[in-house]
């Protein structure tokens, strides 16, 4: 089962990541969360007293936590789980939605014919249907695609890293999202 994580913030608001509740339970009791945003809490449990009381610990499940600010250029790491869940599971070609096992990369020009393995140049395709493009573009294999790639921004690619991504948290990435009528509202609340 996947447990719900804590949304890590700097503290000009940009998320940074995903922490455990445990990280997240440290950087609490160390002082190290500057401000917390949502409505929801995360509870850890701890160990019993003489007086039989249990210590519990209500985790906010969006932290800003102290550190430098710095802006760099984000580049999200390209792999086939963050590709597929980009494209919702769908061939990109054909538009059916398939298991992950039968999914796979393709180029749309393919890297043979000087094509990058970027966000931008790679779409979610069924096995069947990357075996007929083969070392084409999807115009000379007169194939269309459904939808055009693009690379997810820092808060789509939050979203697309974790499996569990709450309400109040969803409602705080999907406010930066660039396309927001097309990710799915896979959340729970």
């Amino acid at each position: 089962m996947t447990e719900a994580k804590i949304l890590r913030l700097n503290r000009a608001g940009v998320p940074l990541g995903w922490l455990t509740r445990e990280e997240a339970a440290t950087a609490v009791v160390n002082d190290k969360v500057i401000w917390t945003l949502g409505d929801s809490t995360l509870q850890i449990r701890g160990g019993v007293n003489r007086a039989g009381k249990q210590s519990v610990l209500n985790l906010p499940t969006i932290v800003a936590c102290e550190g430098r600010v710095k802006l760099d250029d984000f580049h999200p790491p390209l792999l086939n789980r963050y590709l597929f869940r980009r494209d919702e599971n769908i061939c990109l070609y054909c538009g059916v939605s398939f298991p992950v096992a039968q999914l796979s990369r393709d180029h749309v020009v393919p890297v043979s014919r000087g094509g990058k393995d970027s966000w931008i140049n790679v779409v979610t395709a069924c096995r069947r249907c990357n075996h007929r493009k083969a070392d084409r573009t999807p115009e000379e294999a007169g194939m269309e695609l459904i939808a055009i790639p693009f690379a997810p921004n820092r808060y789509e690619f939050l979203y697309l890293a974790n499996r569990l991504v709450l309400a109040d948290q969803m409602e705080f990435l999907k406010s930066q999202f660039s396309r927001k009528e097309r990710w799915p509202a896979l959340v729970e609340g």
